[in-house]
């Protein structure tokens, strides 16, 4: 009974230890490394149909803003198809023990202008940029530039995460997607909107038929790990010359 007393306490030391050493790590994309791991990403945040049904209602001119890899606006047909916008993962914060992603951060984003039209809005512009998703909390956050005395609003709670599905830990070297669903908006985000557009009646019902905003897709590339470079044949040889000339003196050393 005493040994067994003893192993249990070594054990639920032992897993004490563990969740002792468990903290979420914060990985800089491009310079730091992951458990040895170089580690890149991007995120591509597309608009619902709903909200670009609503876009279209205020004509709203979309363009990109910021440093994005890419981006996808296509109203050739006078409304709105696809808008979407792909951007660089600045950083990732993991929890050291499962690899799980707890949050992503990127940079730029997409700009919205809107034009006078009589019942709907009365001119304005919005930015949304530098998004941070926080994966536990499922909540989006933004850096918004309103306009209509709106102003800079950093680390502003927008969007609210319906569902998370896909990868959602970094184990290894590979490719991990993650799909977040279902963004709704917030109270505060929508007169947020409201504000910075100069929506009127027709603009502010058409923005609040919109419950769905669209998805965020995030995609985490794990390369191999880091190897040191192959010397050249010149290299070796001078190591070579080193290591006999090394000898030599060992064996001319006096007795």
């Amino acid at each position: 009974m005493t040994l067994a007393i003893k192993n249990l306490v070594a054990a639920a030391a032992f897993v004490a230890a563990g969740m002792a050493s468990a903290a979420p790590v914060t990985v800089v994309t491009g310079s730091d490394n992951y458990n040895g791991y170089p580690i890149s990403g991007t995120g591509t945040l597309a608009f619902s149909a709903a909200l670009l049904e609503a876009l279209d209602v205020g004509q709203i001119v979309i363009s990109p803003y910021g440093d994005l890899v890419s981006s996808v606006v296509d109203n050739d047909q006078g409304y709105y198809e696809a808008v979407s916008a792909t951007a660089r993962v600045t950083s990732l914060s993991i929890d050291s023990a499962t690899g799980t992603v707890l949050s992503a951060a990127t940079t730029g984003g997409l700009q919205q202008i809107a034009p006078f039209q009589r019942s709907v809005s009365t001119g304005g512009s919005l930015i949304v940029t530098d998004l941070n998703v926080d994966l536990g909390a499922q909540r989006v956050f933004a850096t918004v530039i309103g306009g209509n005395g709106v102003g800079t609003l950093t680390n502003f709670h927008l969007w609210n995460i319906d569902s998370i599905t896909g990868a959602t830990a970094v184990t290894g070297p590979g490719e991990y997607t993650t799909y977040l669903s279902g963004l709704s908006i917030t109270e505060a985000g929508f007169n947020t909107f409201v504000q910075s557009l100069g929506l009127l009646s027709l603009g502010r019902g058409a923005l609040a038929t919109v419950e769905d905003f669209g998805t965020i897709t995030s995609t985490i590339l794990v390369a191999g790990p880091l190897t040191p470079p192959i010397p050249e044949p010149s290299t070796y040889a001078l190591m070579g010359v080193g290591l006999l000339g090394i000898a030599l003196a060992v064996r001319r050393r006096p007795k």
